[in-house]
């Protein structure tokens, strides 16, 4: 038989549980609504021009980290070309960061052999990928917003109809 503070023992865990559950919805809510800013970082491409995050503002950009090593890097690129010259002319601008391990001469030769369309920066000393939250793994894309806002990032290869969805609604915002 049960003890007759059962039921309100039962009544409080019932309470304590609905409390719970409608403050991990609100912080789950509140995660979707808030981004994570694009660091405030410089990229150096291979002509040696600086490419700030402050200069993409009011571009959709999209910041591959990649290395030529990287066999599932290298067969998205020609994916990452086609995505970038089919938006570029919208606004969407792109950075190829080789990573720090990458040697430079296999970024450039890789880079005028395959005529990469876009900016590629080296990451030398590995700040840049630290910037991103200590980027590991390639390849990691990250999409970023007009007003420079982290939102998607992608490691391995992206779902290129997903990415270009993703693309064509924040070029037209």
């Amino acid at each position: 038989m049960l003890a007759p503070s059962s039921p309100r023992k039962f009544a409080l865990f019932s309470v304590i549980a609905i409390v719970a559950l409608a403050v991990l919805g609100y912080l789950f809510y509140q995660s979707l609504g808030s981004k994570q800013a694009m660091p405030d970082v410089s990229f150096t491409n291979l002509k040696g021009e600086k490419i700030s995050a402050q200069s993409l503002r009011g571009k959709v950009v999209m910041v591959n980290f990649w290395a030529t090593s990287c066999s599932t890097c290298v067969a998205e690129m020609p994916k990452m070309i086609e995505t970038y010259n089919k938006y570029n002319k919208q606004g969407l601008e792109f950075v190829a960061v080789a990573m720090s391990y990458d040697r430079p001469d296999y970024v450039l030769n890789y880079s005028e052999t395959r005529k990469l369309p876009f900016h590629v920066a080296l990451d030398s000393q590995g700040k840049l990928a630290q910037s991103f939250g200590d980027v590991k793994l390639t390849p990691t894309t990250y999409v970023i917003d007009k007003q420079g806002n982290i939102l998607k990032r992608y490691v391995g290869e992206p779902s290129f109809a997903e990415l270009h969805t993703l693309l064509e609604k924040a070029l037209a915002a």
